[in-house]
């Protein structure tokens, strides 16, 4: 396994599916999942979606500036750190933002969801 190559593949997929069809993303969690939004955690696959799907903004486009991985324990995870910025539908200026993945295999061969960690950068 190549955690770059993983990486890459991961982010590529996860961004063009946020930005096209948001409720597509729940195959990427599982129940065990968690996701951390602006301080606030949520679990399990469905609740993730579901906060995904109501966030107060229909459109976006995410311009990714870095991707930086490392292999993760002996399970074969793989921890993704992303940094860009997200333009709204309709907003002038962009925000800066930061998102962690840690991301374990599946017994078919891809990978999952395990922890994602999201934060608008303000300063």
């Amino acid at each position: 396994m190549d955690p770059d190559a993983v990486a890459k593949a991961f982010v590529d997929h996860y961004y063009r599916t946020f930005d096209g069809n948001r409720a597509a993303l729940g195959g990427l969690y599982q129940d065990a999942s968690m996701l951390t939004f602006e301080g606030v955690k949520i679990q399990g696959a469905a609740a993730i979606v579901a906060k995904l799907t109501t966030l107060p903004f229909q459109q976006c486009v995410h311009a990714i500036s870095t991707v930086d991985c490392q292999p993760s324990g002996p399970a074969g995870g793989v921890l993704v750190f992303v940094s860009g910025s997200l333009q709204l539908a309709g907003e002038s200026h962009t925000l800066k933002f930061s998102q962690m993945f840690h991301l374990m295999p599946t017994p078919q061969g891809s990978f999952y969801v395990l922890n994602d960690v999201f934060r608008l950068n303000y300063a």
